[in-house]
């Protein structure tokens, strides 16, 4: 295979980015956690395929004009940070629910908005995009082939949703739930806070001028 060593650079990087904590990884353990199973592996693949964003627009060479623009770079990343924002403040609200193992499943969560949350979350994420945009540009030789780019892509998607899927089994497990029945509502806070402490320090970042151009 010509292309082998440089599918296993690929695949080597991509699992050091996929694995270190970030929005995908609170997002998807808070749903699993304070949801459920489904919920959690909807996120999930709601992050899987937010990773076909990347690759299309690194494929059509749109990251490198997002990299070449402050001002779209920095709006990409203020809305980030607000629907970081938004769904932390929402979990901070988390109310007490008993000790009932069941009672963690009483915050409703459609199929629709659990994968909408992964994508979203996932999409936006301006890390995300550099990573991309230096994967395609600086790991990736420009002679390789659009075709064998865009398998690269499909299976960093796949490769993702399976780490996250992995991630939602292991917190959906009724040993794991139940270890936070009493103390759930302090994990969601908890949870919830991460996400607006991301959000906040994507949108500061760029308010006091820590969010320079991208390279």
């Amino acid at each position: 295979m010509p292309y082998l060593s440089e599918f296993l650079l690929v695949a080597a990087a991509h699992l050091l980015a996929v694995m270190s904590p970030g929005p995908d990884f609170a997002v998807v353990i808070r749903n699993s956690v304070g949801i459920g199973r489904k919920a959690g592996i909807l996120t999930a693949l709601g992050v899987g395929c937010g990773i076909t964003l990347h690759v299309a627009y690194s494929l059509l060479g749109i990251g490198l004009v997002i990299s070449q623009s402050l001002w779209l770079f920095n709006l990409m990343k203020l809305l980030a940070a607000g629907y970081l924002i938004y769904i932390g403040v929402r979990a901070l609200g988390a109310r007490r629910m008993g000790t009932d193992p069941a009672a963690l499943n009483t915050a409703p969560m459609s199929d629709r908005r659990a994968f909408t949350n992964g994508f979203i979350t996932n999409g936006l994420n301006p890390k995300a995009t550099l990573f991309f945009l230096s994967l395609f540009t600086v790991v990736i030789s420009p002679g390789t082939p659009v075709a064998v780019q865009a398998g690269y892509g499909v299976y960093l998607a796949i490769a993702t949703a399976a780490w996250f899927c992995m991630v939602a089994v292991l917190f959906s497990q009724a040993r794991v739930r139940r270890t936070f029945v009493r103390l759930g509502h302090w994990f969601d806070r908890i949870m919830g806070a991460v996400l607006v402490g991301l959000g906040l320090h994507l949108a500061l970042g760029e308010w006091l001028g820590l969010g320079t151009r991208p390279q």
